[in-house]
């Protein structure tokens, strides 16, 4: 498991997730966005873990392709954050190419898997 790309760079996003998290709510005193992206940036290698442990082909491409949403709308959370001045370029462009990133990962999975 510890070889695997995307369950370690989903579980590493995840961390970066929290900590923004954190961040938004100590410093920027933020907390309905941030929460969303809690949530959904999380959820991604949650749905990883699952889809590895699924009971078929087709379980494991459900769960995956549910994370390939929640990557989606975490990246939604981060533009809001960015264009409402909550995030300056600097975090952003960080927090939106690892989310982009496990976007092309989980894509690629995700399409093999229906070959």
């Amino acid at each position: 498991m510890k070889d695997n790309l995307i369950v370690s760079k989903s579980k590493k996003f995840a961390i970066r997730i929290i900590r923004l998290y954190q961040y938004l709510l100590s410093e920027k005193k933020e907390y309905i966005l941030s929460k969303q992206l809690l949530r959904s940036g999380t959820s991604i290698g949650a749905n990883i873990k699952e889809a590895i442990q699924g009971q078929s082909k087709k379980d494991f491409t459900s769960k995956l392709q549910i994370s390939l949403k929640e990557a989606s709308e975490t990246q939604y959370w981060i533009e809001l954050l960015h264009e409402t001045d909550y995030l300056d370029n600097t975090q952003f462009e960080s927090m939106n190419a690892d989310c982009i990133e496990l976007i092309k990962l989980l894509t690629a999975i995700i399409k093999q898997s229906k070959e």
